[in-house]
Order: structure tokens, then sequence, then C-alpha cells
């Protein structure tokens, strides 16, 4: 496999961008940052780690990490979010292929752990999630969408074995704010695309989905984390199309 390139969107992520940036090195033959316009010291951090730093207005999640993928200069490239990082295990295993003469497959999907409240889900309908991350940019590219975008690839696909750490959120407040920002997004997706709810469907949408989540998907498993978890879940599914309701009431 010819070198990798890791391609990362970011802003206000001074925090946590130290982690992810370490956890690529071993493997990335470049990082390209693009940066929509942090007021922290994100860019300047890159910039001393040694990646190519672009700015962008941020214009949805899909198109902006497209455009990063866009600025890569090797054939190969890995998207990683900034509040994600590359495991041991992944590093020896992304560094392996990197070395490869010929890689297998096109793209490669990764296992994902959420780190929620100091614990890894292993239930709660994100245990076993996986994504697509690793791909020729030749054979696959983003979806255009605003928000839970995700990588099309036209090629083959394989599947690493090692995992990477999802960082999501700092705490029960900073999962508030995300969810507030996420359920505006996608409600004006939804309206553009000509969705419509009703009152009883945004009252039914919240204990439907903390069941699903909590009971059937096992959130009950992962202990306290594990309810919490569930309860943001099933309010960001209702909170999501009440949203949409009332977009349409107002439009």
């Amino acid at each position: 496999m010819p070198p990798i390139s890791a391609v990362i969107i970011v802003k206000n992520e001074e925090d946590k961008i130290r982690h992810c940036l370490d956890s690529l090195k071993s493997f990335a033959a470049e990082i390209v940052v693009v940066d929509s316009g942090s007021a922290d010291r994100t860019a300047e951090l890159c910039r001393e780690q040694g990646c190519r730093v672009f700015q962008r207005e941020f214009d949805g999640y899909g198109s902006q990490k497209q455009f990063a993928v866009d600025q890569a200069l090797n054939t190969w490239v890995f998207s990683v979010d900034a509040d994600e990082v590359v495991t041991p295990g992944l590093q020896k295993e992304l560094d392996e292929l990197s070395s490869a003469s010929e890689p297998g497959f096109d793209a490669y999907t990764i296992p994902f752990s959420l780190v929620y409240m100091g614990k890894i889900l292993k239930h709660s309908g994100v245990g076993n999630e996986t994504h697509l991350r690793l791909f020729r940019r030749d054979k696959g590219r983003f979806t255009n969408s605003p928000v839970h975008e995700g990588i099309v690839s036209s090629g083959t696909t394989g599947r690493l074995k090692n995992r990477i750490l999802h960082y999501s959120y700092r705490d029960i407040s900073h999962h508030i704010e995300k969810i507030n920002i996420y359920t505006s997004q996608a409600a004006e997706g939804l309206l553009k695309k000509g969705k419509r709810y009703s009152h009883f469907t945004v009252a039914l949408k919240f204990p439907v989905s903390f069941f699903t989540f909590y009971i059937i998907k096992g959130g009950i498993l992962d202990g306290y984390p594990g309810f919490i978890w569930s309860y943001f879940a099933a309010f960001y599914a209702s909170l999501k199309i009440a949203k949409t309701a009332e977009l349409r009431e107002h439009s």
C-alpha cells in the first residue's frame, strides 16, 4: 500500500487534538487538518506537530471532510475526528498495512468503542459499531450530508481488527450541547427531504426509543453510563423530529 494521508476537520479542539495527532504519527505519512475558524490554539498546535493546515468556512460535515480528502497528497486516506484516538493495536495494524506491497481491498471498516462517562460502552446500541475510515480516494468519497455523513466506496471493502476509541463527550452538559446542535442540523435535512411528523409521533418517539436503547440494545448492561446514554439517545431521537415538526409549522 502507498503512504497514508490522515485527514481531520477541527474547530476549537485545543483540549483533545494532541492525543488524536499523537495516535496518528506512527503510520500517517502526512496529516491534513481543515480548521473552520478556531478561536483557541487548535490550528497553532496542529502546525507545531507538522500538520498541513487549511482554513475553510464550515458548510456541513460531509462537504468539509471531502474538502480535507481533496487536499491529501496520497491515494490512501484515513479519516479521523479530533475526539478520536487510534489504539496501539490499530496503529500497528495500519503500519503493517501501509508496508504491504498490495492491500487486499480498496477500503476498510474499523471497529469503534465509545468512551462515555469514563467507561467503554459494550452495549447500548454502540457496542458493535464499525465505520469505513480507510479508503482509496479515487474510489471513495464522503456523502454530502450536513450531519451523520459517511464514506461511500465503489471498490471492495475489508475490515480491520483493532479499534478507534471515541471520546465524544466531556460531560453531560457537553452532551446536551451537541444534541442541540446535531438535532437542529438533522431537522433541517429532514425538512428538505419533505418529512412530516405529527405531535403524537413526537410524544411516542421518546418512550419507544428509550426502551429500544436501554432494554432491546442492552443499555441496562452498561450500568449507570448505559442508562444516561440511553436516555440521551432517546432524547435526541424525539427532539430531532420535534424540531422538524416545528420547522414545518413555521415554514
